[in-house]
């Protein structure tokens, strides 16, 4: 039987991993003292944080995280559930969550759900399994079994991106339907009395287009032609969605979109057929994405605090996972209205 050098080189044993043994034999230390360095550092010295430090990085030992989990019935593991990572209006919230977690000592992993109620099902049911110390959904949880089984599991989850006064939880985010209300009392306000409305199929997008319409008929107006595309939405499909509607003979003054990226796409074929925007046409979008004040024309738009949503998620995850309580469970972050010169 070879036996390992443990300045990391080469040998194997048994199955072939370091373990803590060899790293506290390297460091000079007892195993643990390695373990308390690696898992609660305050409770030993600099110095022997250093050493172990060192027989790390020279041995290329990576802790068991599901043995220390078990232990401490903590994994520092946060799972996030997005409907697509194609879609650019969820990374401002993903980057200010996982830099947040970060700094307390979590990692996040990361899941890609679509739209599709029963994929978010069996990809909830393969994360409670794992047991991490939170899961931070995208939207509200609609589902009748998964949202049974969140609330079985007693893993700490924040719904976020939406609103209710019953979330399984923890919830930040804001109104759908009053993000909605506001677009449509804008275009009134401005002068527009024709709008139409290019929406993606997603829950959240159809919670926008139902508030807007409501609040169309409250103005006075009347019905609103709707144009649905699939999510995720796209410059292409914008363009597709005018395409239709001008094709269909719709009369149309305004266009409210579900996104930037198809309020984009709306602005690029109203332009390639001749039309002025805002002339012709206004045209608003959704998510202030990076993009939208150096369009041509600057995109007006609604903009969500997503670094805001990904730092309180963070901050609810972390402070039920070390045990305080959460006394104001739902955050209402609100949105922001930028006026620009597409509308």
């Amino acid at each position: 039987m070879t036996q390992r050098n443990l300045s990391g080189r080469a040998s194997r044993r048994g199955s072939g991993g370091i373990t803590l043994s060899d790293v506290s034999k390297l460091a000079g230390v007892s195993a643990i003292t390695v373990s308390r360095a690696l898992n609660t550092p305050d409770l030993v010295t600099p110095e022997t944080r250093e050493k172990v430090r060192l027989a790390v990085e020279r041995t290329g030992y990576v802790p068991n995280l599901l043995a220390g989990g078990l232990a401490s019935n903590r994994s520092r593991l946060v799972a996030a559930l997005v409907p697509t990572i194609a879609g650019p209006v969820f990374l401002e919230t993903i980057q200010a969550l996982t830099e947040a977690l970060a700094d307390k000592g979590y990692q996040l992993m990361l899941g890609q759900a679509g739209y599709n109620n029963a994929r978010e099902d069996a990809l909830i049911d393969a994360i409670i399994g794992r047991r991490p110390d939170g899961i931070v959904l995208t939207g509200i949880m609609r589902s009748v079994d998964g949202r049974r089984r969140l609330l079985a599991s007693g893993i700490p989850v924040v719904e976020t991106w939406d609103l209710t006064p019953t979330p399984i939880d923890m919830l930040v985010g804001f109104s759908h339907e009053k993000a909605g209300a506001a677009t449509a009392q804008y275009l009134h306000r401005k002068g527009y009395r024709k709008p139409v409305i290019v929406t993606g199929d997603d829950q959240r997008a159809t919670l926008r287009c139902k508030g807007f319409e409501q609040a169309w008929k409250l103005l006075g107006g009347g019905t609103v032609p709707v144009r649905e595309v699939p999510a995720p939405t796209t410059l292409g499909s914008g363009r597709e969605a005018l395409s239709a509607l001008l094709a269909a003979g719709a009369d149309i003054d305004a266009v409210a979109c579900s996104s930037d990226a198809l309020a984009h796409g709306v602005i690029t074929e109203a332009q390639a057929r001749g039309m002025r925007v805002p002339g012709d046409m206004g045209v608003i979008g959704f998510g202030d994405l990076g993009f939208a004040q150096y369009a041509h024309p600057a995109i007006t738009t609604v903009r969500i605090d997503g670094t805001g949503i990904g730092r309180q998620a963070a901050r609810f995850i972390v402070e039920r996972a070390e045990g305080r309580e959460v006394t104001e469970k739902i955050v209402d972050l609100g949105f922001t209205l930028i006026e620009r010169q597409s509308a």
